[in-house]
């Protein structure tokens, strides 16, 4: 970005009532959506399990997990290799194989042409894939191989199966992107810290159009076990649908959960050129760390708090603006209401809110994206999805949250919110066209 655009960038984004203006061909829009999750193999579907309240959980039926602690998880309603050719899913970690299927689904929402056809140059392509795990599944399962077959039946494609960075090199190569790959690990914060650094590809100049979000596939007896003896996950076993209870007072953990989403980024002049109509705008992004426990939340959500405030900064918003927050939410007793201490330390206690991870259970590092999706839908429908299982509020909350029935609204701007392990933090920022 030259100086005399960067100006432009930061400067005539409100009217002379101090009220936002529409888009400008200076920001950066969201013109693609693609998503696959325990609600739908589309961001259709996912976002009508959304509004309706249904529920992505579900028994674990294997025999596997008969003695673990937390028997349920949020699997994807649609296996991602009924989506792909046979060879080519067959090399590709489940995880790849999701950020695919979400990968095509926005490029073809975005109406972008064929890389080297219509102006789309590969130079000019970036994807960022966030991930907090990576092919975990992959990794896992070569082992049992190895242990209980030899070293000569391990499969020639394990490594690029389980590389952190593999989802967003399938993307790339699947659409053939050349500017640059990059894959953000921060745990559960993932999916969104990718869309920052998407945005920030954008403003530098280095790409024109961006494919952003995250991904996981992580439901095996290691992991469910593990996040099991942290206490992290709920162990309402017999109520699957009612395990994942955002700010209630009875919550005891989240479901895990599997899914991706990827949207599509660029400049709203690029985008007005190919006829495309925007979602929204992503207006900012701001990223901090706690500094406080590896694991646990700082209690205050300080930390949280900043990013937030920068976003806001980042996007020329003020708190006033800000209607909606899409919570990160998981369901456990301390992030819950150290999120809502942020919330109003940064926006104020006016936002109205909703915790996704209700209905979707937490699917890791592809939670910040897909539910960065579920935000710009809101702020372009004005309609906030309902929170599941909030049956009896937390006091310590103390925020409007959304629960029932999805609450029509005037939506001009958004946050969401994502959080992950090592005390990541992460804010998005959009507003309306």
């Amino acid at each position: 970005m030259t100086a005399k655009s960067a100006a432009v960038f930061r400067a005539g984004r409100r009217d002379d009532a101090g009220r936002l203006t529409r888009a400008r061909r200076d920001d950066i829009v969201v013109t693609g959506l693609g998503a696959s999750t325990p609600l739908g193999g589309d961001v259709a579907s996912t976002w009508a399990g959304l509004l309706d309240g249904r529920s992505g959980a579900s028994a674990i039926g294997a025999g596997w997990a008969r003695d673990l602690p937390a028997r349920i998880a949020a699997r994807v309603a649609v296996e991602p290799d009924t989506a792909l050719e046979r060879v080519a899913a067959r090399r590709l970690d489940r995880c790849q194989q999701l950020a695919v299927v979400a990968g095509r689904q926005a490029w073809t929402d975005a109406r972008l042409p064929r890389v080297g056809e219509g102006g789309i140059e590969a130079e000019r392509l970036a994807v960022v894939i966030g991930s907090g795990i990576g092919g975990v599944l992959t990794l896992l399962g070569q082992h049992d191989v190895l242990i209980e077959r030899g070293s000569r039946w391990v499969s020639p494609h394990m490594v690029p199966m389980l590389l952190p960075n593999g989802p967003a090199a399938a993307v790339a190569l699947d659409l053939g992107a050349r500017a640059a790959v990059h894959t953000p690990v921060s745990a559960c914060a993932s999916g969104a810290e990718a869309l920052a650094l998407g945005l920030d590809l954008l403003r530098s100049g280095r790409a024109d159009v961006v494919l952003a979000g995250g991904v996981d596939a992580a439901i095996h007896p290691v992991t469910l076990a593990g996040f099991a003896q942290m206490r992290a996950l709920s162990t309402r076993n017999d109520e699957p649908a009612a395990a994942s209870r955002p700010f209630d007072k009875s919550r005891d953990g989240f479901v895990m959960g599997e899914g991706a989403g990827v949207l599509a980024l660029e400049w709203a002049s690029a985008a007005a050129v190919r006829g495309a109509t925007p979602y929204a705008v992503f207006a900012g992004a701001g990223v901090t760390a706690d500094g406080h426990h590896i694991t646990a939340p700082d209690p205050n959500g300080t930390g949280a708090a900043r990013a937030i405030t920068l976003a806001l900064r980042d996007g020329d918003l003020s708190p006033q603006d800000v209607r909606h927050v899409n919570a990160h939410a998981t369901s456990t007793p301390a992030g819950d209401v150290a999120e809502a201490k942020a919330i109003r330390s940064a926006i104020g206690d006016h936002p109205v809110l909703t915790a996704p991870k209700s209905a979707l259970g937490h699917l890791l590092g592809g939670a910040g994206a897909v539910e960065a999706i579920a935000t710009v839908l809101t702020v372009r429908d004005d309609v906030v999805p309902p929170t599941r299982n909030l049956d009896d509020p937390d006091d310590a909350v103390g925020l409007d949250v959304v629960r029932m029935s999805p609450r029509r609204m005037a939506v001009p701007a958004a946050v969401n919110n994502a959080f992950g392990f090592g005390g990541h933090n992460v804010a998005l920022a959009f507003h309306k066209l």
